[in-house]
């Protein structure tokens, strides 16, 4: 088995093996994979932090032993909650600019390293204590198919970054993390933080938001904003009408 990690602020990860199949997910960087197998220009692999398999370009794959891997499994998670930091890769002194909630490895006074090459971090920051003033940093953030960043971002991406940046790890997508917590009976009991799921005709989980309250959700949904929500689901005073059926509530924290 090969293992990886990202070396670069932001990898795609693509359903199959092309530049022109969908995006799915992003890696951000210091986040690490195994790969699965080799097909021409590209390998398939699974994220260590979600799980998640699909496709990035061979020529953005750097290698990592298995010994640092399993370090990096075992230890807890450095991690950047501004919406950039700056990283100076010191062997030739550019600069990359990382997303929240990218992964430090390895990280000490200042400084990260991948396979003994060093990046400066200009101060990763402290963690937001509150989850919802985390999630409210990502306001007006257009909506993404498969981003996980400030510039991008879905539904489920949207969701994944905020609690990663409070220690807590989700599933990628929204009919994954749906499986996540323990359900909420009532609307009226949500609290701050807890996930709204919603559905379609078929009754495929298909969104999901964090709940402010027991009477609003903040949500990706053309762009990261606050709308109402009651027993029928996601109602926008935008559009005058319910743009997502309520399925089920979950609390996480």
């Amino acid at each position: 088995m090969e293992y990886g990690i990202s070396k670069l602020a932001i990898i795609p990860i693509r359903a199959e093996g092309s530049d022109r199949s969908e995006m799915v997910s992003q890696l951000l960087f210091g986040e690490t994979y195994e790969l699965l197998e080799r097909q021409d220009k590209w390998v398939k692999i699974v994220t260590a932090h979600d799980a998640y398999e699909g496709w990035i370009s061979s020529n953005q794959v750097s290698l990592l032993n298995y010994e640092d891997y399993l370090s990096l499994q075992q230890t807890d998670v450095i991690f950047t909650t501004q919406p950039v930091t700056i990283a100076n890769k010191q062997s030739d002194n550019s600069l990359l600019y990382l997303p929240a909630g990218s992964n430090l490895p390895f990280y000490e006074n200042g400084s990260s390293w991948i396979n003994n090459e060093v990046f400066g971090i200009n101060d990763p920051g402290d963690r937001e204590a509150d989850l919802i003033a985390t999630a409210k940093t990502y306001l007006n953030t257009p909506y993404l198919w498969a981003g996980r960043t400030h510039f991008g971002i879905d539904c489920s991406g949207f969701v994944q970054a905020v609690y990663k940046q409070h220690g807590i790890q989700l599933r990628r997508d929204a009919s994954q993390q749906v499986e996540q917590g323990t359900a909420v009976d009532f609307l009226p009991s949500a609290q701050a933080g807890d996930l709204a799921f919603f559905d379609n005709d078929e009754g495929r989980i298909v969104h999901v938001g964090i709940m402010l309250n027991s009477e609003q959700i903040i949500h990706s949904s053309g762009r990261v904003k606050i709308e109402a929500i009651d027993g029928q689901g996601i109602y926008s005073e935008e559009f005058k009408k319910h743009t997502h059926k309520l399925r089920i509530i979950k609390r996480i924290l």
